[in-house]
């Protein structure tokens, strides 16, 4: 009995034993721990417990101001109103986003929108429903605040364009980063709801410069994430300001005086520098509201216009350059050695090639170089162009710009087409007609040219053959990059320019009565008129080619071309107008005009050495 009391006793003692040190080690890896814990790791803890509670935030910077050449505000930031709605604090979200509808513009795609993003957000976070509130709706949001639970009215910075629609086309205008956007660019300032990126124009083109640094807020927020009160803050640096070459008084006088027609542009460049002084595309859009939540049914009708208003026809627009290209086919006939300036043909009203006949606007006897330029005699580029061919008329167009991209500083600007025989071959799998070398010798037929690039041909033809680019910025400590020359006799060059002299000078040139009437300067142009479609025979013999009642799609295009002072030439000016019908009646005088007041502005700041 005592033996059996003695083993239990013993194996009660091992057993305590066993538990006590197992009990010991535990304690003390608690401890080892609780010492790494608290002492060994406390900072690494305490960053992240300050980080649990402290939580740093991007805020917007302003967006950098663009202005014209003489320092008028284009693009600014203004002080404005907007609506932000909080889910967390409404109980039916959609009944209040209903009630502030009666008080501004809100239809039932925005509010489906604004639903639809505030559940994919946590409660508390505001969610923008509308931003640029006039005067009225915030009175009205403000006085209605009691009634709206969960309604935030605050202001912020929006962007503005005082000019509006005159300067849509070049300023282009901001939006929310979309996700391909977001996913190119690694900013975090593109995840922010309120950050805004440039979309179109200068505001893309420069969106880096204009951007800024973003700035950053301490906030001291709770265990969900909402924010407590603010601890700290840095504003970040505000965007560049950007200088544009345009003439914001040019600008505004294009702009108006396009706008007597129904579709039309205009470009006019310095035609040493190549700097746009005015670019205006008519008609145009409000480039603010794009900034809001833009209605589906202001989209609609100017996605479907005829008149394209939200295309910049200047850089986007590909026309027939008609006749205002007759100077290249005269200058690549020149520089080849066919023919001299006193070669002459004999026009009768039209030309043959087979059974073919190629018609002429009117019959105009026997003319050389300098009349068929003045007169714009087709019969006498018909004979050019047979000549030279269309592979030879194609190399004279490129080395004024035509048929590629000229690297303006917006985005979307369209190539135009210079066609050639291996083009035809290539793109139709057929080889290129002779009759189709005439159309193209009076600028028709595959032939199609942007207002700027006729505008930069006109100024390489006017400055000695130097081949300008057209641009908007430029570094104002930077000297202009050297220009090179386009490789065509000034000789020829001169002779081609005479021509030009006498379109508008000349008493037959074909838009002499829009000479400038100055008694000290005068300028040179081209009138030109294209075919939007082919007109047949039957409709040339019964006349019905130039009746004005046609559909307005159905008439042709008016064009042209021009540069002054003619004795020591400064400016180049393209106009373009959409089925004007004819380029001496409808696009003549709006270039004379813009002419005039490119001269009375001069804003090249180089002053006229003649008396306006």
């Amino acid at each position: 009995m005592q033996h059996h009391a003695a083993d239990r006793t013993k194996n009660f003692t091992r057993r305590a034993l066993f538990v006590g040190a197992a009990q010991t080690a535990l304690f003390g890896l608690l401890a080892g721990r609780l010492w790494q814990l608290q002492v060994d790791e406390s900072p690494r803890y305490a960053l992240l417990a300050e980080e649990n509670r402290v939580s740093q935030r991007l805020t917007v910077p302003p967006r950098g101001r663009i202005f014209d050449r003489n320092g008028v505000v284009l693009a600014k930031n203004t002080p404005s109103y907007r609506v932000r709605i909080i889910r967390e604090n409404t109980r039916d979200l959609e009944a209040t986003l209903r009630s502030l509808a009666r008080l501004i513009p809100l239809d039932e795609r925005q509010i489906g929108e604004i639903i639809q993003t505030a559940r994919t957000q946590r409660a508390f976070v505001p969610v923008l429903v509308r931003e640029g509130l006039d005067w009225d709706e915030v009175t009205a949001v403000a006085v209605h605040s009691p009634h709206l639970p969960g309604v935030v009215l605050d202001s912020t910075l929006l962007r503005a364009y005082p000019q509006g629609e005159v300067l849509a086309h070049v300023l282009g205008y901001v939006g929310p980063a979309n996700k391909d956007e977001q996913a190119a660019d690694a900013d975090p300032l593109l995840r922010l709801p309120e950050f805004r990126i440039g979309k179109n124009g200068i505001e893309h083109s420069y969106d880096q410069q204009l951007r800024g640094r973003a700035g950053r807020r301490r906030v001291e927020v709770n265990a969900i994430g909402r924010e407590i009160r603010e601890l700290d803050r840095d504003d970040g640096e505000p965007g560049d300001d950007v200088r544009l070459s345009l003439d914001m008084t040019l600008q505004q006088f294009c702009y108006e005086r396009l706008s007597s027609e129904l579709s039309a542009s205009s470009v006019v460049v310095d035609v040493d520098s190549g700097a746009v002084l005015a670019l205006a595309s008519v008609p145009s859009f409000d480039p603010t509201a794009f900034l809001g939540r833009l209605s589906h049914q202001q989209w609609k009708e100017w996605r479907d216009s005829p008149r394209t208003p939200l295309v910049n026809k200047c850089i986007r627009g590909q026309y027939p350059p008609g006749s205002t290209f007759k100077m290249i086919v005269a200058l690549a006939a020149l520089e080849a050695g066919l023919v001299t300036p006193g070669y002459d043909v004999f026009c009768g009203g039209f030309t043959s090639l087979g059974n073919a006949r190629f018609h002429c606007w009117k019959s105009h006897g026997r003319v050389a170089l300098h009349e068929a330029i003045s007169q714009s005699c087709d019969v006498y580029f018909y004979d050019l162009a047979r000549r030279v061919g269309v592979d030879g008329i194609a190399a004279m167009s490129r080395r004024f710009g035509l048929g590629e991209p000229l690297g303006l500083d917006i985005p979307g600007e369209q190539p135009g087409l210079v066609p050639t025989s291996q083009w035809k071959r290539d793109t139709l799998g057929e080889p290129w007609q002779r009759g189709e070398t005439l159309v193209v010798g009076i600028g028709q037929g595959f032939m199609l040219t942007t207002p700027l690039q006729l505008a930069i041909m006109t100024a390489r033809m006017c400055n000695g053959g130097r081949a300008v680019k057209p641009w908007f910025v430029r570094d104002a400590n930077a000297p202009l990059p050297e220009v090179g020359s386009i490789g065509v006799s000034k000789v020829n060059l001169d002779h081609v320019l005479k021509g030009m002299d006498m379109v508008v000078n000349a008493q037959r040139g074909t838009a002499h009565r829009h000479r400038l009437a100055l008694p000290n300067v005068q300028m040179g142009g081209k009138t030109g008129t294209s075919q939007v479609r082919r007109i047949t025979r039957a409709e040339r013999a019964a006349g019905l080619h130039k009746r004005k009642d046609r559909p307005w799609e159905h008439r042709h295009h008016a064009l042209f071309v021009c540069y002054a002072p003619t004795t020591a030439p400064r400016y180049a000016i393209s106009v373009i107008v959409e089925h004007g019908q004819s380029g001496s009646a409808a696009a003549a005088p709006i270039a004379r005009d813009i002419m005039l007041k490119v001269l009375e502005l001069d804003p090249s700041g180089r002053s006229l050495s003649v008396s306006l």
